[in-house]
């Protein structure tokens, strides 16, 4: 009974992410539009920017890699949606959701990070 107890806690306090619904759909019609239903999405971080670190996000059309972290979702039609991050990206993006945006100036997807200390004005580079 320890041990069962002892791994909730370490998942717990493993780094993890999430992806709001609207993003969820979002994804599912990228992968209907792109004819790929079997790819994920990559999630990660890059050097760079002009901030320190850039955003990435990118289909994958391959199986994950062994060490990435894999989060599967359900769109709201039934669309099985598949989330994956590397391992050191994740250590930057702990706590982040994924969401989906749309407004009259922009549309797409929106990190809301809160490792990041600061931000560049286009929105997708950052400082830790």
């Amino acid at each position: 009974m320890e041990t069962a107890t002892q791994d909730k806690q370490e998942q717990a306090k493993a780094p993890s992410i999430s992806v709001s619904p609207q993003a969820v759909d979002a994804i599912a019609r990228q992968l209907k539009k792109r004819g790929t239903m079997d790819a994920s999405l990559r999630l990660g971080i890059r050097g760079g920017g002009c901030s320190g670190f850039s955003y990435v996000i990118e289909f994958n059309d391959g199986p994950p890699r062994a060490r990435d972290r894999v989060l599967d979702y359900v769109a709201s039609d039934g669309t099985k949606v598949r989330v994956v991050v590397d391992p050191k990206s994740l250590v930057y993006l702990n706590g982040t959701v994924l969401e989906w945006e749309q407004t009259l100036m922009r549309q797409g997807f929106k990190f809301v990070n809160p490792n990041e200390k600061s931000g560049c004005g286009c929105g997708s580079s950052f400082s830790v």
